[in-house]
Formats: structure tokens, C-alpha cells, sequence
């Protein structure tokens, strides 16, 4: 499963303005932008549908911006995940219409996906805004880059006779 960048630039959003709460600052939709390299114009519409949704205040002039429009341990992450996202159908089988699989009698998939798609919402429900600004990852994990070894060089290489 992977999460869609207007999910990803909404969490994005929410984390930095509660961090600029944090520093007694304002949250721009500009310097977000710049923060993330994300369109600006593109970030309007998500600070828009998050406003509307109250988990912004915006304001506009001088002095003016986004701030968390409740405090940030009442902002819930499956809440946020559910309302920004628009399709948790894993597999053809989730949908309502008819489903073409062959094994879909006997297949136990359709139910072992629901229950991890369950979990997932289970551990992003007993998180809030706050808990993830107060978390602090551990320095060997924070800074590590993602690694990834290719299939044919994990294994010895065969010799030819």
C-alpha cells in the first residue's frame, strides 16, 4: 500500500505547523513549499481542503498564514489518513462489483488484507500530531540512508565450464 502525495503533503502541512506552534511562528504556504519542494499552487488546494476540514486556520495580510486549527494532540492520524485518502481497495476483490478471480472461493487473501489495512488504521488511530513531534528518532536511524542490493549481486555469481 502506498499513501498519495496529497496524503503525504497534508502530513507534511500538519507537522510544520505544529512545529512553527512550537517556535511561536507562522506557518506560510510558501515556505512550505520551498521546505518541500512542492507547487505552490498545488499546496493551496491542500491547505484548503484542510482548513475546511478544521485542522487549519488560515489567515491572510500581514501577520497572516496557517496555524493548526485545534491543538495538535487532538489531530489523529488515521482521521487525517481516512479523509485524504480515496482508495483503500488493496485488491479487485475489495470492491463491491463482481470480482473476475478464479480462486476467490477458496481465497483467504481478501481477509488477510482487510485485517492488516485494520492494524494499519489501529496504530495511525493511537496516534496524534503532538506524539510525533515530541518523538525523537534514534541517531543511527535518523540519518541512515535506504540501502538496496540488487537481486543478481546477492548471490555468488555462477562459473561456466
Amino acid at each position: 500500500m502506498r499513501l498519495t502525495h496529497w496524503t503525504d503533503y497534508s502530513l507534511r502541512v500538519l507537522m510544520y505547523c505544529a512545529q512553527c506552534e512550537a517556535q511561536q511562528s507562522v506557518a506560510t504556504i510558501q515556505a512550505i513549499a520551498d521546505q518541500h519542494g512542492i507547487s505552490k499552487s498545488h499546496l493551496t488546494k491542500i491547505v484548503m481542503t484542510l482548513a475546511a476540514d478544521g485542522y487549519l486556520e488560515t489567515s491572510r495580510g500581514r501577520g497572516g498564514g496557517l496555524r493548526l486549527g485545534r491543538p495538535a494532540s487532538q489531530i489523529v492520524l488515521g482521521e487525517v489518513v481516512r479523509k485524504t485518502e480515496t482508495d483503500f481497495q488493496m485488491v479487485e476483490c475489495f470492491g463491491e462489483g463482481l470480482s473476475h478471480c478464479a480462486l476467490l472461493p477458496a481465497c483467504h487473501l481478501k481477509r488477510v488484507l482487510a485485517e492488516a489495512l485494520e492494524a494499519f488504521f489501529a496504530k495511525l488511530d493511537g496516534i496524534t500530531l503532538a506524539d510525533l513531534m515530541n518523538q525523537t528518532p534514534a541517531p543511527d536511524i535518523a540519518l541512515r540512508p535506504l540501502t538496496f542490493t540488487p537481486r543478481a549481486s546477492r548471490s555468488p555469481a555462477r562459473k561456466r565450464a
